[in-house]
């Protein structure tokens, strides 16, 4: 069996796009779940937060959290996140630490801080990509 895709109700289509939000890969150790790198639309393709990193994140991490609902996982299941911030606002790492302690308490994953000079669309100033997770197989 090869790769299956999910695309939860309450993100926005991407297979249109041309990518899933998220895929499943039968490994020897479980299903090894990918998650596309998730920003502050809702499911109708809005900005949430606009102009707000923090707020920005925080929906974004929100759509990570949904996504890996999707397959059965949670948040805890993120060992690593990848952070491509905007470099227009990379100063602001009160607001981006204040989003990830809200969201992760005292044990956040490890996370890497990307300073890009843009993402695919102007109103994003963030983009989170976790790790691959693996979850049990079904």
């Amino acid at each position: 069996m090869g790769r299956s895709v999910q695309s939860p109700l309450t993100l926005f289509d991407s297979l249109p796009f041309g990518f899933a939000q998220v895929s499943t890969v039968p490994t020897p150790f479980g299903d090894a779940v990918h998650v596309s790198g998730q920003v502050a639309w809702d499911a109708d393709r809005n900005i949430v937060g606009a102009n707000d990193i923090g707020i920005q994140l925080k929906k974004s991490l929100e759509n990570l959290a949904t996504a890996l609902a999707s397959v059965g996982a949670t948040l805890d299941q993120v060992g690593a996140i990848r952070l491509y911030i905007r470099q227009s606002h990379i100063d602001q790492g009160k607001a981006i630490s204040d989003a990830l302690m809200e969201t992760f308490g005292d044990r956040p994953p490890c996370a890497t801080w990307i300073g890009v000079p843009s993402l695919a669309r102007e109103e994003f100033l963030i983009e989170v990509e976790p790790s691959i997770i693996f979850v049990a197989r079904s």
